[in-house]
This record gives C-alpha cells, sequence and structure tokens, in this order.
C-alpha cells in the first residue's frame, strides 16, 4: 500500500494534520497515513516514525540542531523508500522546506499547508519554495496572490481554525463550564503553549492581571493551560483552565494573549485582547533585522492596521499593558467598541470553514 507523508513539526501542526487525516480517509481510501506528529495525528491514524518537536527561534533551534538533522534524516529515508505517494508539509519552514527538497529530489510530489510567511521575512525563500513546491494551500488570503506572483502554485483555502470554531459555544453556556457565573468580568490569560514561553511570560502575565484585579475588585482571572505545558495550581493565584482556548475566551470580557494564533482565536470569538511576546534576546537581535511586517500579531497583520495593541520584548511592562487592556472591559467604551468592529473583519477575512476539507480535496487530485 503506497503512502501519504505528513510532517507536522509544532503542536498547532499536530492538531491541523489530525484534523486533514479524518478528511484524507474520505478523499483518499486506499493509501497508508504515515509521519512525523503528535497524539492528535496518532489518534487520527496516522502512523508516526517520529515525535513533534515544537522547537521555536534561532538560538533554541541551534541547540537542537543534532535532533534535528536526525529527523530530517529519517524523513529522507522513508522518501528514498519508493513508497510515498504524497508529501503533504504542514507549516514549520525551517524544516520543512528542507523536506520539501528531499521530496523533491526523490520524485515525490509536494502539497505544503500552510506554508513559511515569507510576507514576514526570508523572502528569499520564494525561489525555493517554486522550485520543491509542488502545490501550496494557503490560510491567509494575501499569501495566493504573492505565491503565484513568485511561481508557486497556491490556493488560499481558509483557516482551519474556522473549522474548530464550529458551534462555539455561547458566552452563558462557556461560563457555565468554567464555573463562572454572568455577572462576573473575566480576563483570561493566554501565556503560551511551549515550555519556553511559560518561562519567558509567566511572571508578568500574573503581574498584569494581579494589577487589574486592584484596579477592578471582583475580577475573575483564568489562565489557559495548554496540553503541551505544565503549569501547577501551587503557582499560579488563579483559575487554570484545561478546556478548549475558545471555550475561555467567549467566556472572558478580555484576554491577554501571547502573540500567536491565540490572536485570530480570539478574533473569531469576538474577544477583545493585548498581544504580548518575548523570546531569547539574542533570537530578537536577529528578527529585527530580518522580519518586514509593522506588527507581530496576527490579528494584526491579517487587518493590515493595529487593532489590538502590542508589547513585545523590552516594551512588554506589566503596568502598560494593564493600562491598555482596562478600558476594554467597558461594554460601551470607545476603545472596545473599535477593538470589537476589528476583531469581525478579521474573522470576515479567515474565509469559510472547511480549509481540512479542501486540501484533502487538493491531495486526492494530487494521487489521481
Amino acid at each position: 500500500m503506497r503512502e501519504i507523508l505528513i510532517v507536522a513539526g509544532e503542536v498547532s501542526g499536530d492538531m491541523h494534520g489530525a484534523a486533514l487525516a479524518e478528511q484524507l480517509r474520505v478523499s483518499a481510501p486506499g493509501h497508508e497515513l504515515t509521519g512525523v506528529g503528535g497524539a492528535r495525528m496518532e489518534a487520527a491514524g496516522v502512523q508516526l516514525f517520529a515525535r513533534t518537536t515544537g522547537i521555536v527561534g534561532f538560538v533554541e533551534v541551534l541547540r537542537h540542531l543534532p535532533a534535528q538533522l536526525r529527523l530530517l534524516s529519517k524523513v529522507r529515508e522513508r522518501l528514498r523508500q519508493g513508497d510515498v505517494a504524497l508529501a503533504i508539509l504542514i507549516d514549520y519552514g525551517g524544516f520543512n522546506l528542507r523536506a520539501a527538497a528531499a521530496a523533491h529530489a526523490a520524485g515525490v510530489p509536494v502539497l505544503y499547508y500552510i506554508t513559511p510567511q515569507v510576507w514576514a521575512s526570508r523572502a528569499g525563500r520564494l525561489k525555493t519554495m517554486a522550485r520543491v513546491i509542488t502545490k501550496a494551500a494557503v490560510i491567509f488570503p494575501f499569501e495566493e496572490r504573492l505565491l503565484r506572483d513568485n511561481g508557486v502554485d497556491a490556493t488560499f483555502v481558509g483557516h482551519p481554525l474556522l473549522d474548530r470554531a464550529a458551534g462555539l459555544p455561547s458566552r452563558a453556556e462557556a461560563r457555565r463550564r468554567l464555573g463562572l457565573s454572568e455577572s462576573d468580568e473575566v480576563l483570561a490569560l493566554f501565556p503560551g503553549s511551549r515550555a519556553q514561553e511559560i518561562a519567558r511570560h509567566l511572571d508578568d502575565f500574573k503581574a498584569v492581571a494581579s494589577e487589574l484585579e486592584r484596579r477592578r475588585p471582583g475580577l475573575k482571572v483564568v489562565m489557559n493551560v495548554a496540553p503541551t505545558v505544565s503549569i501547577e495550581q501551587a503557582s499560579v493565584p488563579f483559575q487554570l483552565a484545561r478546556e478548549a482556548s475558545f471555550d475561555v475566551l467567549r467566556a472572558a470580557d478580555v484576554a491577554l494573549c501571547k502573540s500567536g494564533t491565540t490572536t485570530l482565536e480570539a478574533a473569531i470569538a469576538g474577544c477583545p485582547c493585548a498581544v504580548v511576546y518575548r523570546i531569547n534576546p539574542l533570537t530578537y537581535s536577529i528578527l529585527k533585522r530580518m522580519v518586514h511586517v509593522r506588527h507581530i500579531g496576527l490579528v494584526n497583520i491579517v487587518a493590515g492596521r493595529s487593532i489590538a495593541p502590542e508589547f513585545v520584548q523590552d516594551d512588554f511592562v506589566p503596568l502598560r499593558v494593564a493600562d491598555a487592556l482596562d478600558p476594554l472591559f467597558e461594554r460601551g467604551s470607545p476603545e472596545r467598541i473599535a477593538m470589537e468592529s476589528g476583531l469581525a473583519e478579521v474573522a470576515e477575512k479567515l474565509g469559510d470553514p472547511g480549509a481540512s476539507a479542501r486540501v484533502a480535496s487538493m491531495a486526492a487530485a494530487m494521487l489521481r
């Protein structure tokens, strides 16, 4: 039986890979699903020959380079065996572009789902992408034109978050699940999904929440704990929630989000937020020379303007963040009204639900 090889190098990629695997069993029956991923992909029926890593940042990648090279060697060997009919690569550009080159060299067609963010940095990758990617499934509308103009056969499939958002709970139901009352004023905290993010963010997230508790007596604070990290209740004086992030965002009045996909989840859930991020200082100094976008928050990048305030690196000062979040609790405040309008605009730009099904259809057509 020929294989569809799926490589997802991060936690979010594992989630998208699992959703895609479910669709591939319908669109491409008769093919074995193999690859690199995590627990979600494995539960969806993908036979894993290696586990996802979730490493981010130049300095951090260097520390794990030997493991990355060993993993790439495993992928190359799998491709050389001749049983792979199609390689589907999900996100994780630093690794997956090398995997795409290996597939191209082995004569295996490549479907790249969630392509490297060349619109933000390292535009030189476009030449490599045009050479080694057979088809690309992109999740932001502006990416299709950019990639096509540079020789990549790209199709906008919509953002996969919209599939996860199907059947969002009401505010009342989300609060019931979290043990909150309808009258509670609620702040949600999303410090990150990687251990290195928790290490750099947690203390200042707690400081922001404590300051807002001082200003807003009775404020309820809920910290979302991603399944990939460990946060002990003894270290956090707030409620910990391991429920789906959309539930927490629907229950919250305001959220503080680590930069990343959570900011788009906030847009879909209609929850006003601020965006923060802090990384290794050396990594940050390198990125400053490479990144060519004005914003780091995806919610602002998709909007093309500043909707949610951003606090990056040394600008991530708890008092300043609290000052930005405070007026967002007031339902009629100009700040909240403007942000709610902007978030709705972003959600509209993300397309329609069904991204995984569209990618699976693209894969089936390539197999034929």
